[in-house]
């Protein structure tokens, strides 16, 4: 049986995104690997084994273009409106809570914020199947 262990995105800045993914989540660099051409950052802490790798491509010097295929990235948290709240001060811009209840039935709380490069993350309150 499979197991996921990372996914990876292309960042510009490597400072920033490091800062940024170690203040939203407590992500810290787990490896750092750093070629002629590339550097490679696998960042996790310790409620998962699941990493994000950052690619840092050197040569890059524009925002990359995330085009309309990336959806977003999604994390747990146990306190939804307190973390909502530390995002705020923070100044980490979250976006509102969300209560997703088609039909009305619960199916979870959440809110979005976004990344220095763009990249969408969905804050989940655990529960459920969002564990």
């Amino acid at each position: 049986m499979a197991k996921t262990i990372h996914s990876m995105i292309r960042v510009l800045d490597e400072g920033r995104s490091v800062a940024f993914y170690e203040k939203a989540f407590g992500l810290t660099v787990a490896d750092r690997l750093d070629f002629p051409d590339f550097t490679l950052v696998y960042l996790s802490n310790s409620e998962s084994r699941f990493e994000l790798e950052l690619t840092i491509n050197k040569s890059q010097t524009e925002p990359y273009d995330l085009g309309d295929g990336y959806g977003h990235l999604a994390v747990s948290v146990e306190d939804l409106d307190s973390e909502h709240a530390r995002f705020e001060t923070e100044g980490l811009a979250p976006r509102k809570l969300v209560e997703f209840a088609p039909n009305g039935e619960l199916v979870g709380r959440f809110f979005f914020v976004a990344d220095p490069d763009g990249y969408q993350i969905e804050v989940l309150e655990r529960g459920g199947r969002f564990k």
